[in-house]
């Protein structure tokens, strides 16, 4: 009686014998037909007709393994997602745990190696790259822009109308894996800000520093505009992402404003967000300052990476951008 293993592996070798015998298998590919490229075959992973695979690509026979590993570890996520789609073995690569638990560490380092490791058994069933993917992270390789307008009236005389002009004006957010932001708002272009949002900024370039929490999905965010009369500004943020893990947008849910007392601040570099967490939206320490609730400027933040900042359409003039609505 023929046991079932020699059934198989006589299958097997028939299956192998059969490829062996064809040099190509004609795709139904009209793009690649096109080009007269033909697929080789491959046979069935674990059979007896494996033979060792050489892989006719040059950057893999000349660059090797160790150094491809390194390569990859010095990207950030978001390139390897794209370096991901250049072949199969690279995409295999990247799928590598050690890069995502790299990649996600850094981002929450905030909130500890251990509550990392407690979400990522409890919500993401031990996968680092599903953790990136899925759990809400404030990005870092960009800035958040926030373009706002109102209609201001001109003034013109020996004329029956008066012009109306379009005033545009943006709020910048620059987020940091530590736990701060930089904050800046001007009626500067995104490639013109970028230049100087970073912790070297002068005192001319008003540039405020402050401290962010994140917490699920919401964000919140505080710094202190010094002068004679401290002010607290507040924000309140939800993340959310035109795709899965993009977190490309933030919605501006609240925008206040309060006063502060000299006793409760030290300095600029104070983490202010721990002073006025537990505020009410109506809590002022200053009688100077009121505490206002802002109803006017609350445009969803819009995320610009580094290297598209010259080519944003967020560069564009008023008059081609007076409907532009961020989605």
């Amino acid at each position: 009686m023929t046991s079932d293993y020699t059934v198989k592996l006589a299958v097997e070798l028939e299956t192998a014998a059969r490829l062996r015998a064809s040099q190509f298998i004609v795709p139904q590919r009209p793009w690649l037909d096109l080009y007269g490229i033909n697929v080789k075959p491959v046979a069935p992973f674990g059979s007896a007709s494996s033979k060792l695979f050489v892989d006719p690509a040059l950057i893999h026979r000349v660059l090797p393994d160790e150094l491809l590993f390194e390569i990859f570890s010095r990207m950030t996520p978001y390139t390897m997602g794209r370096a991901a789609c250049v072949c199969r073995k690279w995409r295999y690569t990247i799928r590598n745990p050690v890069f995502w638990r790299n990649a996600c560490l850094k981002t929450w380092q905030v909130a500890g190696v251990v509550e990392n490791y407690k979400a990522l058994q409890l919500k993401y069933d031990g996968s680092w790259r599903k953790m990136w993917l899925l759990r809400p992270r404030v990005r870092t390789d960009g800035i958040y822009v926030s373009r706002n307008t109102y209609i201001r009236a001109g003034v013109a005389e020996w004329k029956i109308t008066n012009p109306v002009h379009i005033v545009c004006y943006y709020r910048y957010m620059r987020f940091y894996p530590s736990g701060r932001f930089l904050y800046k708002n001007s009626a500067q272009k995104v490639k013109d800000v970028t230049k100087c949002l970073n912790f070297r900024a002068s005192r001319a370039d008003c540039v405020f520093r402050g401290n962010y929490t994140l917490s699920e999905d919401k964000v919140e965010a505080a710094l202190l505009y010094p002068g004679t009369r401290p002010t607290v500004l507040r924000f309140r943020l939800r993340l959310r992402g035109t795709t899965q893990g993009a977190n490309n947008r933030m919605d501006l849910l609240a925008l206040l404003t309060s006063g502060v007392s000299d006793s409760e601040v030290d300095g600029p570099d104070e983490d202010i967000l721990g002073v006025v967490e537990r505020w009410q939206e109506d809590e002022t320490h200053n009688p100077d300052v009121p505490a206002i609730s802002h109803k006017r400027g609350l445009t969803p933040f819009v995320f610009v990476p580094f290297e598209e900042v010259e080519t944003s359409v967020l560069n564009l003039p008023v008059e081609r951008m007076d409907f532009y609505v961020p989605g």
